[in-house]
């Protein structure tokens, strides 16, 4: 274990952590109308009805993924009978299903916003690099997938990644665990320490957003000019109310 390897997996994922809050608080607090996704389905929609479920449906199941694999022990997976050979299995196929759904979908979103000119008149530098660093944490997760699926132990993240990430919450990082992991895993985290670094400052800072106000909102009222014991009939001509033109 070196000096590097502290300040990486010791120091790194606290600053990141400081980066999100407030980046987040401070977009919040000074950018609120700038807080969303820019949509721009009303220039294109045919290629984003397919890429945007494609993309957010994979996204879902690679952090359920994500949560299960670093949050749950492998002692928890052993007491209920999953061996290795079957929790393998089902990271396998389950992971790769999700990373080339959610390839796929950010591939068809890219391709969309560079050949449909208002939307790639409307992307940004920082679209641009958000896209990049996205892309690249998403392949190097399809790596490290098919890496820990071999079941080797130099390849076997729940002895290294699963221990050292859960050791952050208790604010004594197991360093030694995550510097004996393999260099793709390294490779992936740090890629996702500037994925949630660049985070807050980026349009998918929406993903912090839920319409829990929609839930509490008074009812809408909608009245209707058609016929009803309240409504008159229509006036021919002009109304009572809107003499014609030149009498104002």
């Amino acid at each position: 274990m070196t000096v590097l390897d502290i300040l990486l997996w010791g120091v790194l994922p606290y600053v990141v952590v400081a980066v999100v809050v407030t980046g987040t608080l401070w977009r919040y607090r000074y950018d609120r109308f700038g807080w969303t996704t820019r949509s721009s389905e009303l220039y294109e929609s045919r290629l984003l009805r397919i890429g945007s479920p494609l993309f957010h449906f994979g996204l879902l199941v690679v952090v359920i993924g994500h949560v299960i694999g670093l949050l749950v022990p492998q002692s928890w997976t052993d007491a209920v009978g999953l061996s290795q050979e079957a929790y393998h299995l089902q990271a396998l196929v389950l992971g790769a299903l999700a990373g080339v759904c959610t390839l796929a979908g950010i591939a068809i979103l890219i391709y969309r916003r560079r050949t449909t000119g208002p939307v790639f008149a409307a992307t940004t530098r920082n679209d641009k690099m958000m896209y990049l660093v996205l892309v690249a944490a998403i392949v190097a997760g399809l790596a490290t997938t098919l890496l820990g699926a071999t079941g080797g132990e130099e390849h076997d993240y729940r002895l290294t990644v699963s221990p050292w990430f859960r050791s952050l919450f208790v604010l004594q990082p197991d360093v030694a665990a995550m510097s004996e992991a393999g260099l793709a895993y390294h490779v992936h985290v740090l890629i996702a320490f500037a994925l949630f670094a660049l985070w807050p400052f980026t349009r998918l800072v929406h993903a912090f957003t839920a319409p829990l106000g929609y839930l509490f909102r008074p009812y809408v009222v909608y009245r209707s000019r058609a016929g009803g014991p309240a409504t008159r009939a229509p006036r021919r001509g002009w109304g009572v109310d809107a003499p014609p033109p030149g009498r104002r």
